[in-house]
């Protein structure tokens, strides 16, 4: 048997919630390790949009993705802690009071005292749109996510859509890309007004095309996509030249292992409550998009203020004996001192 690693707590999840909860616990001398699938930090916010603005962090007017997981990452510096990436938790077993052995995919075992899954919405993945075919190119000319917005640049752009990231990245992309099709299957969108009205607009002046129909056939060789033929609503179907797309049709949501370890589940996803933002199992706490309560907002900014309030319930497990005084970072030393800012 793998000789377990043993930590204070075992933080699911490398995103922005898992990334701010080690700040929170390390406030508090527990000690982390982090297990996440994916190869790198970050989660959603890296993976799916890391050049998209983000608005609604408080006091940071505009962020993208990957510059709000960098700055998260300096900001848990102090507390050291550990990342296994590439790697997903299967099963999960409690062996003590507080006690849980925990198990990933690669044979890695974990002894915590307290474990938190901040693991987004579980395992997600693109929805592959009907095009026949569309296998071949993936990866190499059609793409499901915006990980450089430099690999559209000078391109025939064609996005097929008509949701908020659809619209995004149409707006967004145009002044990079050579020409931009936005391809959907009816002339209304489901994305917010304004980047509607700023995608019209740029149709309006000529700078961007929007046809109305489907795709339904891709042509080009080895992985090289040269044309999409488009049906448009009216029955005429047509060949536009393109040598990227961006397919966007939303993502299959999948609690994966999670649901196999015992929590209760409501619609989905982990049942929690609203005080510590613990599931059924004493010690297993879950925030961000994989819980739910009544009221429950998806976002980043409410995950924070779970991962708060869960850091306080956690440490009575992990010092039982230990009476937990809050403190401010503003005027505590002591906190300063574990930041290194005293």
């Amino acid at each position: 048997m793998t000789e377990p690693i043993k930590t204070d707590a075992l933080v699911i999840g490398a995103g922005p919630c898992g990334l701010f909860a080690v700040f929170e616990l390390g406030l508090l001398d527990i000690k982390t390790h982090l297990v996440d699938v994916l190869d790198k930090v970050g989660g959603q916010c890296a993976e799916l949009y890391p050049e998209k603005p983000i608005y609604d962090i408080p006091a940071v007017p505009r962020v993208t993705g990957q510059e709000l997981v960098d700055a998260l990452m300096v900001q848990i510096a102090p507390f050291g802690p550990t990342f296994h990436l590439g790697e997903m938790v299967t099963t999960i077993e409690r062996i003590g009071d507080p006690l849980f052995r925990c198990t990933t995919d690669r044979g890695t075992v974990f002894e915590a005292k307290v474990v938190i899954v901040a693991a987004g919405g579980g395992s997600f993945q693109p929805k592959r749109p009907p095009i026949k075919g569309i296998e071949a190119y993936e990866d190499s000319s059609v793409f499901y996510a915006v990980r450089k917005m430099e690999t559209f640049r000078d391109k025939r752009l064609m996005i097929v859509g008509g949701g908020d990231s659809a619209l995004d990245w149409t707006v967004n992309l145009q002044p990079i890309a050579h020409r931009v099709t936005l391809v959907h299957r009816r002339d209304e969108f489901r994305a917010a007004p304004d980047t509607v009205n700023k995608m019209r607009s740029l149709v309006a002046r000529g700078d961007m095309d929007l046809v109305i129909g489907q795709v339904m056939s891709l042509e080009g060789e080895g992985g090289a996509l040269s044309a999409a033929v488009v049906r448009t609503n009216d029955g005429v179907t047509s060949t536009i030249p393109c040598e990227a797309m961006l397919p966007f049709f939303g993502l299959t949501m999948k609690l994966g292992p999670i649901a196999d370890w015992g929590v209760a589940l409501q619609d989905g996803l982990v049942a929690v409550d609203t005080e510590k933002f613990e599931t059924s199992v004493p010690g297993l706490f879950a925030i961000g998009d994989i819980n739910t309560y009544p009221g429950k907002l998806k976002l980043i900014l409410s995950g924070f203020h779970e991962g708060a309030l869960m850091a306080q319930a956690a440490s009575r497990y992990v010092f039982p004996e230990k009476r937990v005084v809050f403190q401010y970072t503003t005027s505590s030393t002591s906190l300063q001192k574990k930041l290194g800012v005293a």
